[in-house]
Parts: C-alpha cells; sequence; structure tokens
C-alpha cells in the first residue's frame, strides 16, 4: 500500500480511471458486437449500428483508452465485415 500522501491520492485516481476506461472499452466491445448481430440477422438498420459503433470507437480514441491506430483498425475491419456480402450482391 501507499505510504505517502501523494502516492495514496495517485492510487486513488488509478483506480477511478480503471473503472472509467473499463467501461468505456465495455461499451465499445458490446457496440462492435451488436453490429456483428445484426449483419449475421440481415437488419436494414445494420449501417445505423455501424455508424453508433464507429462513434464509440472514436471517443474511446479520443479519450485515450485506444491508440488512434487501433481505433482506425477496428472501424476498418467492422467496415469490411458490414460490406463483404453486399459487393456480391
Amino acid at each position: 500500500m501507499a505510504n505517502h500522501k501523494s502516492a495514496v491520492k495517485r492510487a486513488k485516481q488509478n483506480e477511478t480511471r480503471k473503472l472509467r476506461n473499463r467501461s468505456t472499452k465495455s461499451a465499445m466491445k458490446t457496440a462492435i458486437k451488436k453490429v456483428y448481430a445484426a449483419k449475421a440477422e440481415g437488419t436494414e438498420n445494420a449501417v445505423e449500428i455501424f455508424q453508433s459503433a464507429q462513434s464509440v470507437i472514436a471517443k474511446a480514441a479520443k479519450k485515450g483508452i485506444l491508440h488512434k491506430n487501433t481505433a482506425a483498425r477496428k472501424t476498418s475491419r467492422l467496415a469490411k465485415h458490414l460490406n463483404r456480402d453486399a459487393d456480391a450482391a
């Protein structure tokens, strides 16, 4: 456990940030899963679900929870997955 007053404060801040980051990451993963589920079901609003997931991913990158290249890669793969069968049709 931390011995200095500043170290105690830093430990509290780290815990708070960890919980906030975990919440954001969880929301991002859920949004991504919704895109895959919408694509599998063939729903018509899959594009809107993708756009909301893209927004969540971008916000996570903006907050520093994800690296910007990681966010770009996730978005790119989602878009590629969404358009995979649309090109054949």
